[in-house]
């Protein structure tokens, strides 16, 4: 009797650990190699929450969130990890987003010593890499300015091509994000920030994303799955702020005090936060107006609303 007691007690702590064998779903995940764009895969990866949640997941690093969803729409990617700025491709029906990662303020337009402020800018060589978040404040700034794309140089550049031609000052200025702006004050500390995500909030917030192919977005239980990985690790991120930066850094091999600046630049709601605000129609509201200014800005012609591209009741369940 004591040894099927014995035998009892150790299925139960079987059944009770990670997912068996059987219940585990491989996915595809793609992520950014800067500290919003790779904590919470980093954070799942140390703290074992993919195993955890019954996920096997083969992680791939990415420069933008654009490249990720032509990754998406090719079959070679499940799920993805973007920036505000390209919010305009779930916004067009290219994809769906299952999770909001974090409001950030991490994009700043910045200028080379001697330009004070965005009319500044009119007639200069401005870097920019094309769809992303640093486009998206750039546009905002220069509309804020009472000025267009039209009135300056723009010069589409991947992020660290940006940091090579602001250094070697083959451009005049910039429309990039931390950490890369950190990088380039290393070697340019007297460059001036001229705009930030900051200058729009609260009219305007900037969320980053978790999304999904369209081919994944019907296997409702893997979403489940990957939402739970991502709340945790959200709220592991938010409740242990200097061991999360400590974890991502070793995770892509980079010093930590770039990434602990960039830390800094974001509200970080919890799980059970942004579970409420989705239930609120914030998030949703974020989203939509996000869309309505691609629209005003050309990058979409008929944006579409965030309850056709954002599974928020998936979410908030």
């Amino acid at each position: 009797m004591k040894k099927l007691m014995t035998l009892a007690l150790a299925s139960v702590a079987i059944l009770s650990g990670p997912a068996a064998a059987e219940d585990v779903d491989s996915i595809r995940m793609g992520y950014i190699a800067d500290y919003f764009g790779t904590s919470i895969a980093a954070i799942a990866t140390e703290e074992g929450l993919w195993a955890k949640h019954g996920l096997d997941a083969d992680l791939k690093v990415f420069t933008n969130g654009p490249i990720q969803v032509q990754a998406l729409n090719a079959g070679s990617l499940d799920f993805a990890y973007i920036g505000p700025g390209a919010l305009w491709l779930p916004a067009s029906g290219q994809t769906k987003v299952i999770a909001v990662n974090a409001l950030g303020y991490t994009d700043r337009v910045i200028a080379q010593p001697g330009i004070e402020n965005i009319a500044g800018l009119k007639g200069k060589k401005v870097a920019v890499p094309e769809g992303t978040s640093g486009d998206m404040l750039l546009r905002l700034a220069l509309k804020k300015a009472g000025m267009t794309l039209d009135d300056i140089e723009v010069i589409t550049m991947d992020p660290s091509t940006v940091v090579t031609a602001f250094v070697s000052g083959q451009v005049d200025a910039a429309g990039i994000w931390y950490p890369f702006v950190d990088v380039i004050k290393t070697r340019v500390p007297t460059l001036k920030e001229l705009s930030s995500n900051e200058d729009f909030f609260p009219d305007i917030a900037f969320p980053s994303s978790f999304i999904v192919s369209d081919e994944k977005a019907n296997d409702v239980e893997v979403i489940k799955k990957v939402n739970a990985v991502i709340k945790e690790a959200i709220d592991f991120r938010r409740e242990n702020p200097e061991k999360a930066v400590a974890i991502t850094a070793s995770f892509l091999n980079v010093p930590e005090g770039p990434l602990m600046t960039e830390s800094t630049l974001a509200r970080l709601p919890s799980s059970a936060e942004l579970e409420q605000l989705t239930r609120d129609g914030k998030v949703a509201n974020w989203f939509d107006t996000l869309a309505g200014l691609y629209a005003d800005f050309g990058k979409v012609e008929n944006p579409v609303p965030a309850a056709d591209f954002y599974m928020g009741e998936l979410y908030a369940q």
